[in-house]
C-alpha cells in the first residue's frame, strides 16, 4: 500500500532524489550480498576440511584410543588448552575472529614409567584439539557472516521489491497529476481569454449602436 504523498513539485523532487539514492546503493548491496555468499561457501568448505583432518588424525591413533579406557593408563587431564590466540579480520565490512594458534599444557606424568605410546597419543591429542579450535573459529566466522548476509538480503529485497517500485509509482502519480493540472490551467486560460474577448466585442457593439 502506497503511503499518502503530496502532489506537489517539491514532493516530486523528493521522490526523484530518493529513487536516485536507492538505485545508486542497490548495486553495492547486491555486490556485498554476492561477496558474503561466496565467502561463506569458502569458509564452510575450509571448516569441513579441517574437521576431516581431525577425523583422519583420530583414525591414525585408534589403536591408542582403545587403551584409554584402561584404568590409570592414560592420565586424566594430560593435555589441556592453556591459551587460544585469536586475531581479527574483516570481510565485507564484518569484523570476524581469526585463529592464530593455541598453547597447551601437559599434565604431570613420569616419562620413564609411562608407556611411550601415551606421550605419542598426547601429541596427537594436541593436534586434534588444535584442529577442533580452528574449526570452531571458522564456524563462528560463518555465523557472523550469515547474520550480515540476512540483513543485507533484507535490504536488497526492500530496495528491489518495495522502495524502488513505490518511489517510481509516486513519481508517476505526481507527474500525471501535475500534467493534468497544467492542461486544466491552459483550458481555463483559453476560456477566460475567450470570455474577455466576447465581452470586449459586446461592449464595442453597444458603443457603435449608440446614436
Amino acid at each position: 500500500m502506497l503511503a499518502k504523498i503530496k502532489l506537489t513539485k517539491n514532493e516530486l523532487k523528493v521522490q526523484k532524489d530518493a529513487l536516485k539514492m536507492y538505485q545508486r546503493y542497490l548495486p553495492t548491496l547486491t555486490l556485498k550480498k554476492q561477496q558474503l555468499q561466496s565467502e561463506i561457501r569458502a569458509i564452510e568448505a575450509n571448516a569441513k576440511a579441517v574437521r576431516q583432518q581431525k577425523t583422519e588424525l583420530e583414525k591414525e591413533f585408534e589403536q591408542w584410543i582403545a587403551v584409554f579406557s584402561e584404568e590409570d593408563v592414560f592420565p586424566e587431564g594430560i593435555v589441556t588448552v592453556s591459551n587460544i590466540r585469536k586475531g581479527t579480520g574483516n570481510i565485507a565490512g564484518v569484523t570476524i575472529p581469526t585463529y592464530e594458534g593455541a598453547d597447551f599444557s601437559r599434565g604431570d606424568y613420569d616419562l620413564y614409567e609411562t608407556p611411550l605410546w601415551v606421550d605419542l597419543a598426547a601429541n596427537h591429542m594436541e593436534k586434534a584439539m588444535e584442529l577442533d579450535l580452528e574449526a570452531e573459529v571458522l564456524e563462528e566466522q560463518v555465523r557472523l557472516l550469515q547474520k550480515e548476509l540476512l540483513t543485507t538480503s533484507q535490504r536488497v529485497n526492500l530496495f528491489e521489491k518495495v522502495k524502488i517500485p513505490e518511489t517510481q509509482e509516486n513519481i508517476k502519480k505526481i507527474s500525471i497529476y501535475m500534467a493534468d493540472q497544467q492542461v486544466s490551467a491552459v483550458v481555463r486560460s483559453k476560456i477566460s481569454k475567450k470570455k474577455i474577448a466576447q465581452a470586449n466585442e459586446a461592449a464595442a457593439g453597444r458603443e457603435v449602436a449608440v446614436p
